[in-house]
């Protein structure tokens, strides 16, 4: 592969700079991460309020129809990431990775306060739920340039050598983004009557998310630009091709890795996450009450293993962290899900969550640096981005759809066999795929890493 980037400090005036202080390194990583957990925060807030705000924004009438249009309204901006993984991607590409943050958290500023203060059908018909797709619009795209760009610019700005750790903070901030939704709703739940809930109660969650975004704005307006991008501007200027779909299709074997790595990963991730309260529920028969406790638990926990794994990475390489989760994906998928789906412990269902989490931990801990090594500075923010924002979109985002088919058809274990699958298709990139630790394009050009895999 041929690059046109110029190596971190070449083409500069005297001395190479030194590296930043770690102080400076943590505090850009703060606040970087930071944006993150707000970004995630206002996305899993509609997922958890919906059955509070659906009569407002819908005609009144039947409870799962309105619930049905919300959820609707939720794919749609789940569709849009794609978009903003390409959109931002490509701005991050041009003008920076801060600029990049600060634009990202910026319409996900926008899209909360409308949804805060948007009137209900009631006041003004339908443009109840055409401001609700708007919003949600925003949100989508701003979702999906908050990945590649976050996980480029954390990438870039940490230490040599602690990449993978604090790289790991990106996983640790969306999965605490959800766990703060959920316990904003269990505070208003225990301050709020039902009524009070469903009439505004649900906007002080929207509008705490909007307060958190600008704040996070005027935070991410002070952090320091990555010094791979500042690097290359400095010794070569704007790249031809800079953060577009041409070059990015320069780099096939990169983007089709990428696509490969995400595919069981965001298959497992959605299902231990996101489906696994309503597979509790549903399927275990577990009490409402006692499952967000068991999920919010299990969470906590999984937070706690991200940097953990991300530092042992640094150690040991990407690729043993990555073939963990494949084997353990394609080799325990069933038989924990199985025996998950037969129990009736409310402790041994946690501890089977946990352990599927475990193994996931292999693949969310590192899966961001190791995109971010696989491309050159000029094309990195969108080559993290929009392969990964497709992959989840087409995979991620329908895992529970596929799992709730398969239930309905009276076939819910070929669902288990479904993500043991997903996995065994990542295995095989992870055997095939180079050590990106080793050969990263964060340290400089790699050429050999393209015929590596």
């Amino acid at each position: 592969m041929s690059s046109t980037e110029t190596g971190p400090h070449l083409g500069q005036d005297g001395p190479p700079e030194r590296p930043a202080g770690e102080r400076r390194v943590v505090a850009n990583i703060l606040r970087g991460s930071v944006g993150n957990l707000i970004e995630w925060y206002d996305w899993y807030t509609y997922a958890a309020f919906a059955i509070y705000f659906a009569p407002v924004f819908f005609p009144k009438g039947d409870s799962t129809a309105q619930l049905l249009n919300t959820a609707a309204v939720f794919a749609v901006g789940f569709l849009m990431r794609p978009l903003g993984g390409w959109l931002l991607g490509r701005y991050a590409d041009r003008y920076g990775r801060r600029n990049g943050l600060t634009l990202s958290v910026l319409m996900m500023a926008a899209g909360s306060l409308i949804i805060t203060v948007a009137p209900g059908h009631s006041s003004i018909g339908v443009m109840a739920p055409v401001l609700l797709v708007a919003a949600r619009l925003l949100q989508g795209l701003s979702v999906g340039g908050e990945y590649s760009t976050s996980a480029t610019y954390l990438s870039e700005v940490a230490t040599p050598g602690k990449r993978g750790f604090y790289s790991s903070f990106q996983y640790v901030t969306l999965v605490a983004g959800q766990l703060v939704a959920l316990t904003v709703q269990i505070i208003l739940q225990q301050l709020l009557t039902a009524g009070q809930m469903q009439d505004w109660g649900w906007r002080i969650a929207f509008g705490i998310g909007t307060l958190g975004a600008l704040a996070v704005m005027w935070l991410r307006r002070g952090m320091e630009e990555s010094e791979s991008f500042t690097s290359q501007s400095r010794a070569a200027g704007p790249v031809h091709g800079q953060g577009t779909l041409r070059t990015l299709m320069g780099y096939p074997k990169e983007v089709f890795t990428v696509v490969g790595l995400t595919l069981g990963g965001t298959v497992a991730f959605y299902t231990y996450t996101t489906y696994m309260q309503k597979f509790m529920v549903n399927t275990v028969g577990i009490e409402k009450e006692t499952v967000s406790w068991i999920n919010f638990l299990a969470l906590l926990v999984f937070i706690c293993l991200q940097p953990i794994a991300g530092a042992l990475s640094d150690r040991i390489g990407r690729r043993a962290l990555l073939m963990f989760f494949g084997v353990g994906g394609t080799l325990l998928t069933v038989p924990i899900l199985t025996l998950l789906s037969g129990t009736d412990s409310p402790v041994g269902a946690f501890f089977l969550m946990l352990s599927a989490l475990c193994f996931v931990t292999g693949y969310t801990s590192i899966n961001a640096v190791v995109k971010a090594e696989m491309f050159p500075t000029h094309i990195r923010a969108l080559g993290v981005g929009l392969p990964y924002a497709v992959t989840v979109a087409l995979f991620g985002g329908t895992a529970e759809y596929v799992a709730l088919w398969f239930k309905q058809a009276g076939n819910e274990s070929l669902f288990f066999w479904y993500v043991a699958g997903c996995a065994l298709v990542s295995l095989v990139v992870y055997v095939r795929m180079w050590e990106t630790s080793r050969r990263s394009h964060i340290d400089g050009p790699q050429p050999e890493a393209a015929t590596a895999s």
